[in-house]
């Protein structure tokens, strides 16, 4: 399925007359091949979800969660943060809609937590990526499912739902992209918008995040082709016993998002990084950051905010120890 980006990889080599062996030759191919890799796969996934998502208001959401048994909602939840986006436009409008829907508060929490966790498309990336494979995106899947979900379930039995600040009327105010003219319209004319949405959706993503996903590609392939792995093993290797701590807080500085920080992980994982570290270190820095922090106080307090990350950290860090000594 890959193999065409590691022809066109090897080509470019070839017709620049580098030596594959060599750190610049290692470095040029890791990027050539990864950059057209990722973007190919951002767009083909991208335009998949969005006519997914575009079926998905924040009504239908509430619909799907309201009334639903404790650990089926959980799990519900998580699935809809996987495939929902989770933006600065819906997420507190949406997430004080489930709460006023009289949706349990670890649920809302469970989807909080999901929604920027785990993406499907690192999961995808992850999957044909070499040094990770199809044994790696499901531990990244599996492991970011069962921290929210207990993550939920833990929010319902503290009742931290005290600790939400309710906001103000036009603070709840939510954007509503979904047409509301109530005209009707035919299946054809239904999906060739569809069909429009899902390629503008697609390709202004791809141009919004192309320079992180070259920053990214760029940091990765230096790793690759000139980071000695005596340095990345002094830090993160399997021989020091603070590296998953440090994987686990590293991210909250960094605003990246997953596409971006694949590659990085990549060139990690094929330096010899424990699966486990490298895990932690993508769901740190996807996970955690200062941005997050400062949205979620509208909604939060700074006590629960504390437990949020406090749990996060710790998750995070029996996780990446767990999987270091498993595999």
């Amino acid at each position: 399925m890959f193999q065409p980006f590691t022809m066109l990889a090897d080509w470019t080599i070839n017709i620049l007359h580098i030596q594959a062996n060599t750190s610049l030759g290692m470095a040029l191919h890791f990027f050539v091949e990864d950059i057209s890799k990722i973007f190919v796969l951002i767009y083909i996934l991208i335009f998949i979800i969005s006519l997914f998502r575009r079926q998905l208001s924040p009504q239908k959401i509430e619909h799907y969660l309201a009334g639903k048994k404790r650990w089926y909602g959980y799990f519900l939840a998580v699935f809809l943060g996987v495939v929902t986006p989770f933006c600065s436009c819906s997420s507190i409008p949406l997430f004080l809609g489930f709460l006023a829907a009289g949706i349990p508060f670890g649920i809302t929490m469970a989807f909080l937590i999901s929604s920027p966790l785990i993406s499907e498309i690192a999961t995808v990336l992850l999957f044909g990526m070499n040094g990770a494979g199809p044994s790696v995106a499901i531990i990244y899947v599996l492991v970011g499912a069962i921290i929210a979900v207990i993550g939920g379930y833990a929010a319902d039995m503290l009742h931290l739902e005290r600790y939400v600040i309710p906001l103000s009327e036009e603070e709840k105010t939510t954007c509503n992209c979904h047409c509301q003219c109530g005209c009707k319209k035919t299946f054809t004319q239904k999906a060739l918008e569809s069909l429009q949405y899902a390629h503008w959706f697609a390709w202004d993503t791809l141009k919004s995040i192309s320079v992180y996903v070259l920053l990214g590609l760029i940091v990765g392939a230096v790793i690759h082709g000139y980071v000695p792995v005596g340095f990345l093993e002094k830090y993160l290797g399997a021989g020091n016993p603070f590296a998953v701590p440090i994987a686990s807080v590293a991210g909250a500085p960094i605003y990246a998002n997953h596409v971006s920080v694949i590659p990085i992980i990549q060139a990690l994982l094929l330096k010899g990084i424990p699966v486990g570290t490298s895990l932690v270190l993508l769901m740190s820095i996807t996970a955690i950051s200062l941005p997050e922090i400062m949205m979620l106080k509208k909604v939060l307090s700074w006590k629960l905010i504390g437990l949020f990350l406090g749990y996060l950290i710790t998750a995070f860090t029996v996780v990446g120890y767990m999987l270091n000594w498993l595999l």
